[in-house]
């Protein structure tokens, strides 16, 4: 038997059909999904990204609409994006990628990969970290360097959060769904209360002061006036719900996902992590912060100590669960990215080295302090293979040539995929971190996900067009 075959049959043997298309006997119902978007993204880092709204000077009316805009978008994405090429071809993003762009080149891309996601499941690490501490009067303290370690204690409890988030992760795909779908109906509860709660605190328990808005703008007002005035507007928020998981809708990630899916009414399943989620739970966090600020005058996002102020234990047990449910099938990608650096590799093992990385990355509380920027980011430079993916599926035939071009001609490097990636992503990279005429205060991050997508998914037709012309439609 060959290496290749070798190596196939231990992926089926392992239940996650990392190098084949996952047979019919492995695919799962719509349950699976909606258990699992529930709790991946009704999740920890809630707690980080609801209070950035609020101190970047959000007003309340554009955080109600602009969410609820914003999430339907990424919900269509999902559905009609990534469910249908995850269905017709049932195949990891990274197999799938390599087919296309070749063994040499997706390497290099896994790599990229799996390291953005480790560092986004760190977040989800230092966010579950913060609340373990409370207890114990281990604070979440942000150090001003960005790769500024917290305390010891801090740091020891990262490790501990990380090690069982990674083992949880290193299962595989059914047990990463099934502790989501466990845990998802009791945390969407926690977080609403939490908001209510808030509320309450903030005496706005009436039709009128509900409306009235006071209690929001008197905590931006306090905010503003210690850190300086700022605006974060409302195509801003519809864009930033839209794209904050570009990678995994636009950039196809979640093909890894969905590739188990029975029938397509499965890619409706990110709308009960976008609503309750990433809408209710957003919500829910920066109103925990702005009753915070009425009690104490105190600004500090710190996951653990909001959920402690206004739930006590209940809050801080939410705290620690939502990290764990959301780092999960993150670590889980990341270890599907590197095994494709190493196929011949476990992907038990790829999986626990991912959680290590993440864990890591924990470690540095400034990391998660700088979400809304680093998920624009990273939808940026992994969001283009997306277009080249949906290009290959959709358009080559159309255009003569052959889809999955590395894998039917026996290339190792496809010079079209590394060049209709590279360009547009080094482009939206330089917009947003170095300021120009066009953007004198840089290009706001998530603004650069559709441009750099729509750019490679045509730079890759025409540089397919320029450099396999007569590549034959038969295998």
């Amino acid at each position: 038997m060959s290496d290749e075959h070798s190596t196939e049959a231990e992926t089926a043997t392992s239940g996650e059909f990392e190098r084949q298309p996952v047979p019919d006997s492995a695919l799962l119902g719509a349950g699976k999904f909606w258990g699992m978007y529930a709790g991946e993204h009704a999740a920890g880092t809630e707690f980080m990204i609801g209070p950035l709204f609020l101190a970047a000077g959000a007003s309340l009316q554009d955080l109600l609409f602009g969410l609820l805009l914003g999430n339907f978008l990424a919900v269509l994405t999902w559905r009609f994006l990534v469910t249908p090429i995850a269905i017709a071809k049932r195949m990891t993003l990274y197999y799938q990628l390599e087919r296309i762009a070749g063994g040499s080149l997706v390497k290099l891309y896994n790599v990229v990969n799996g390291v953005l996601f480790c560092f986004l499941a760190g977040a989800m690490v230092t966010v579950s970290a913060s609340a373990v501490g409370v207890p114990f009067g281990t604070l979440y303290e942000v150090p001003e360097a960005t790769f500024g370690l917290g305390s010891p204690d801090f740091t020891l409890i990262v490790i501990a959060v990380g090690v069982v988030m990674a083992i949880i992760a290193a299962a595989g795909y059914q047990v990463v769904a099934q502790v989501a779908n466990i845990a998802a109906p009791w945390m969407i509860a926690i977080f609403a209360a939490c908001g209510i709660v808030s509320l309450t605190q903030m005496d706005a328990n009436s039709i009128s002061a509900l409306s009235e808005g006071k209690y929001w703008q008197d905590a931006i007002d306090f905010v503003q006036e210690k850190d300086g005035v700022q605006q974060f507007g409302f195509w801003q928020i519809v864009v930033f719900a839209w794209l904050c998981n570009g990678a995994m809708h636009f950039g196809m990630a979640d093909l890894s996902i969905f590739r188990f899916a029975r029938s397509p009414s499965s890619g409706w399943a990110p709308a009960i992590g976008m609503f309750l989620g990433h809408y209710m739970a957003w919500i829910a966090a920066a109103l925990l912060l702005a009753a915070q600020i009425k009690l104490s005058q105190d600004t500090t996002a710190n996951p653990g100590a909001l959920a402690w102020g206004a739930l006590g234990w209940t809050g801080i047990i939410c705290v620690i669960i939502a990290g764990w449910t959301t780092a999960n099938p993150t670590i889980y990608r990341a270890g599907l990215a590197f095994q494709g650096v190493f196929p011949k590799s476990p992907r038990v093992v790829m999986t626990l080295i991912a959680g290590a990385v993440a864990t890591t990355a924990g470690a540095f509380p400034n990391l998660s302090d700088q979400l809304l920027g680093f998920v624009g980011t990273y939808g940026t430079v992994l969001g283009p293979m997306g277009a080249i993916i949906f290009v290959d599926f959709y358009f080559m035939r159309r255009f003569g040539m052959r889809e999955e071009n590395a894998f039917h001609q026996g290339h190792s490097f496809n010079v079209a995929v590394l060049l209709a990636w590279l360009i547009p992503v080094a482009a939206g990279l330089y917009l947003i971190f170095v300021p120009t005429q066009m953007f004198p205060d840089k290009l706001f991050a998530a603004y650069a996900v559709v441009p750099c997508w729509i750019a490679s998914g045509v730079i890759y037709l025409l540089l397919s067009k320029l450099l396999h012309p007569k590549t034959p439609l038969v295998s």
